[in-house]
């Protein structure tokens, strides 16, 4: 099978949702499915209006129908709601094709934190998005009661995973710095809340990995706060691994892959009781979640590292793949007429099914 992911998110952006679409592209072909990204890449870019870090692509319709045509994919999934995916969409409806979408952003929320925009509104542009689609992925069961209460429907689980061997528990230190480490890692981004944690009377040091719009301003207000900008791979395992805490002040994240990055190094969290860590963590003790968030960070110095790592053994990109992929496949074999003849397989059988979704 050959399946297009269509996303406006991927490199050089550095987030859980880039992340997780490249592992389930790494994961292909144990599944049998050979995947292809259409992405910004090749496109006239912008940067986005408060981000300029995130480039957005002034693509075509006719562009994208072009590219779609010359990778003659089987299944199309559209993985973001911006302008790739919005002209992909029309593409599949143009066309007949069906397509399965995900939801990785809480995006109204994001936007009432830039914007005076009532959530409602970016709800009904988010159901308009997805509405057509024979699936919509979403991460965990808050998510998806949160997206079934505003009139979402055809909604499956899609959860996340971790590498195992490359965030683990590590012998020695990178950080020489005043214990105990407390550490952050995302995006510097008002929506990511960390002001919360940043302005915390806590002993020891904090430390920030990731880069942002928020960043220059941060790092003026917190200039005891060490900053290290973006780090990956080794680098980013190792500084996971040298610290003490993880706190996550985000109260918007659909789940967090960061969580279970820090878990799987040995690192307790501290976190609000809100969806994402709530929902990674659940009834476990891995992590400490409260109101206070200083009271929750100094709580977590007290988890032993066993129990992080028992958590993170749960999760494996395996299993995310196992769900993405399965997703995939029922619907095809929906849209997949009774009558098998050859003029209707590959994309004809979910153009199919895509007849009997629901149209604009």
């Amino acid at each position: 099978m050959r399946l297009l992911i269509a996303t406006d998110a991927w490199r050089p952006q550095i987030n859980g949702v880039v992340r997780s679409l490249e592992r389930m592209r790494e994961a292909g072909p144990d599944f049998g499915v050979a995947t292809e990204m259409l992405t910004p890449e090749g496109f006239r870019q912008i940067g986005l209006p408060s981000y300029p870090d995130i480039r957005i692509a002034l693509a075509t319709q006719r562009e994208i129908a072009r590219r779609i045509h010359a990778i003659a994919p089987d299944h199309i999934h559209i993985a973001t709601e911006g302008p790739i995916g919005w002209l992909t969409r029309a593409v599949c409806l143009a066309e007949k094709r069906g397509f399965t979408t995900s939801y990785h952003t809480r995006f109204p929320q994001y936007v009432a934190a830039r914007w005076p925009i009532p959530e409602s509104w970016s709800y009904r542009f988010l159901r308009r998005f997805h509405g057509p689609a024979a699936a919509v992925m979403v991460s965990t069961a808050t998510v998806e009661a949160e997206l079934i209460a505003h009139g979402f429907e055809r909604i499956v689980r899609w959860g996340r995973g971790v590498d195992l061997s490359l965030f683990h528990p590590r012998r020695e230190s990178v950080l020489d710095l005043p214990r105990p480490i407390f550490l952050s890692v995302g995006r510097v981004a008002v929506e990511k809340n960390l002001d919360a944690f940043l302005s915390l009377r806590l002993p020891g040091s904090k430390v920030v990995v990731g880069d942002g719009p928020a960043r220059a301003e941060l790092q003026r207000a917190y200039p005891e706060v060490l900053f290290l900008g973006i780090c990956e791979g080794e680098r980013l395992a190792s500084i996971y691994a040298s610290s003490d805490v993880f706190v996550f002040p985000s109260l918007t994240d659909t789940f967090g892959i960061v969580l279970l990055e820090a878990a799987a190094s040995g690192l307790p969290v501290a976190a609000f009781p809100v969806q994402g860590p709530k929902d990674v963590f659940g009834n476990s003790e891995a992590a400490v979640l409260g109101e206070d968030l200083r009271a929750a960070a100094l709580a977590a110095l007290r988890i032993p590292r066993e129990t992080c790592l028992a958590l993170a053994a749960a999760h494996s990109w395996r299993r995310s793949a196992e769900q993405f992929y399965g997703h995939i496949r029922t619907v095809m074999q929906r849209a997949a007429p009774r009558d098998h003849s050859p003029a209707e397989t590959g994309v004809g059988e979910v153009r199919a099914f895509a007849s009997a979704c629901p149209g604009e």
